[in-house]
């Protein structure tokens, strides 16, 4: 096939595919799928770049809601790792670290692609991540207004795994429990009974809600379905402390 720019024409439509796949890129070098480390900065660093490349080339309201998600979330990334490289969840992350450069401009970019009322997946995420990046602690994270954006998102992006990620607000919100209930439904449905984070998820709303039984089975189901290092090191310790009752 041979190579051709598009027209500016065709770019419009031919945009979600690329951004998508710019979102895989950057997801992949945030969180990978396999191997020993907990990021690859290079990936992630790349995919926004083409994200910036692209704003130059077309100006819409899901662009600059994706850039706004990419920047959020690299803000973070030097503080999801410890010093033995181990994953470090959100919450227990040093939020002096965060780069509030990147918080800033992407906070920026969420406010204009909201302004537009032209709201796309990507936007709202970023509109999440927005929520999360500008909490000063992980207490005071207005989990409310998170779950009321998925609950928003799931008109978007009515996909399992956003279903999932509003389970997770929603145990934060209204209760532990609460957030068990809509996991056990997403996976009596089959959808995500293969999805590690599913499992992983529950397994820590059970144990955070004293459930040990039901915590250690779950955290045995997402050891085994994890592939990289990092992620089955924190699923490891986890599994030990439930097993010990601790």
């Amino acid at each position: 096939m041979p190579y051709a720019v598009p027209s500016p024409a065709d770019l419009p439509e031919r945009l979600d595919a690329v951004l998508h796949v710019i979102y895989l890129v950057f997801n992949e070098g945030y969180s990978p799928s396999g191997g020993a480390e907990v990021t690859h900065a290079s990936l992630s660093a790349e995919a926004i770049r083409l994200a910036r490349e692209l704003i130059t080339l077309i100006d819409e309201p899901e662009l600059r809601g994706l850039v706004a998600l990419l920047l959020l979330h690299d803000a973070r990334r030097e503080t999801r790792a410890g010093a033995s490289g181990e994953i470090v969840l959100l919450e227990d992350q040093d939020r002096t670290r965060w780069h509030r450069d990147l918080i800033a401009e992407g906070s920026a970019l969420v406010r204009d692609a909201l302004a537009t009322r032209r709201i796309g997946a990507f936007t709202l995420q970023a509109a999440i991540a927005a929520v999360h990046a500008e909490a000063p602690t992980a207490a005071a994270t207005d989990w409310s207004e998170i779950a009321g954006l998925y609950d928003l998102l799931l008109h978007a992006d009515p996909s399992p795994v956003v279903h999932l990620n509003r389970a997770v607000a929603v145990a934060m919100r209204d209760g532990l429990d609460a957030g068990v209930v809509l996991i056990d439904e997403l996976l009596a449905r089959g959808e995500l009974v293969h999805y590690r984070f599913a499992h992983a998820a529950r397994a820590e709303l059970c144990r955070r809600a004293g459930r040990i039984a039901e915590a250690r089975e779950s955290f045995t189901r997402a050891l085994a379905l994890t592939s990289a290092a990092p992620e089955r090191r924190l699923l490891e310790q986890r599994l030990a402390s439930v097993s010990r009752g601790t």
